[in-house]
């Protein structure tokens, strides 16, 4: 785990920060498809995996390809795009959102960013992008990856006297998530057909003990597979008794047999 680094609960607001007046003609989809079926489905799992294990948290809000609004000369422009992927934590519950609107959020920004690499993006992610959410979102921590190249995760946790620090990797090439406490790392396998054929490596959750952050329908799958287990077992264990109470039969059987023979009856 990287060393814990000081960091106010509430991303410090730029100097020139101020609360505007809140449009009436906000975008909320940009509609543009992500890059590919791929990139769609991974930042799925990016947010039902930290939906999941933000459960037992009603503060927490999970979103992705959303925008983010923070500014007026952003609403004019409308020159950028959400994240593929943020969290907030110590957010208003039971809320409807249709994007993250800075001045609705009591200020908030992003805690936790992940953008999804691909050829026409890498750049702009690993640079403008970046720089925004150092310098402007404050946002504590920033990943990157490629859903096509296993090997690009890389991540960065702000230190505000210093900006952006990359994270070194553990012996499995996971990142630690200070804010979420949580593993980001790769795992093999298909997800939604996809691959058609064989696998492929998703960025996915993982417990401070390394233990893979189900999605709802592994969840759903896993207790399904337990509960047949257990069905399976109860069968074993009816089908033995069952043998039991043959097989004391026959031995009643046998010994009634036996007292006849001696001119004894068993019944009696």
């Amino acid at each position: 785990m990287t060393p814990e680094i000081a960091l106010s609960s509430q991303p410090a607001l730029p100097p020139d920060w101020e609360v505007p007046t809140p449009p009436t003609d906000l975008i909320f989809d940009d509609g543009e498809p992500l890059e590919s079926n791929r990139h769609r489905i991974a930042m799925n799992v990016l947010i039902r995996s930290a939906q999941q294990a933000l459960s037992a948290r009603p503060d927490s809000f999970v979103g992705g390809n959303m925008f983010v609004y923070y500014s007026r000369q952003q609403v004019m422009n409308r020159d950028f795009r959400g994240p593929d992927f943020f969290a907030v934590l110590g957010a208003e519950p039971d809320r409807e959102r249709q994007g993250w609107v800075i001045w609705e959020e009591s200020g908030r920004y992003p805690d936790v960013i992940v953008e999804l690499l691909s050829p026409s993006t890498a750049a702009i992610d690993r640079g403008a992008k970046k720089d925004l959410y150092e310098q402007t979102f404050r946002t504590p921590d920033y990943f990157v990856f490629d859903p096509f190249d296993p090997t690009s995760l890389a991540g960065w946790r702000l230190d505000l006297a210093h900006g952006y620090q990359p994270l070194t990797p553990n012996d499995r090439g996971w990142l630690w998530c200070e804010t979420l406490e949580l593993w980001l790392g790769t795992w093999e396998g298909a997800i939604d057909r996809e691959p058609v054929n064989g696998s492929c490596a998703w960025l996915r959750f993982y417990t401070p003990q390394g233990d893979l952050v189900l999605l709802p329908e592994e969840v759903a799958q896993q207790q399904a597979e337990q509960a047949q287990q257990q069905a399976e077992q109860a069968q074993q264990q009816a089908e033995q008794a069952q043998q039991q109470a043959e097989q004391e039969k026959q031995r009643a059987d046998r010994l009634a047999a036996k007292l006849r023979e001696l001119g004894v009856d068993p019944s009696a």
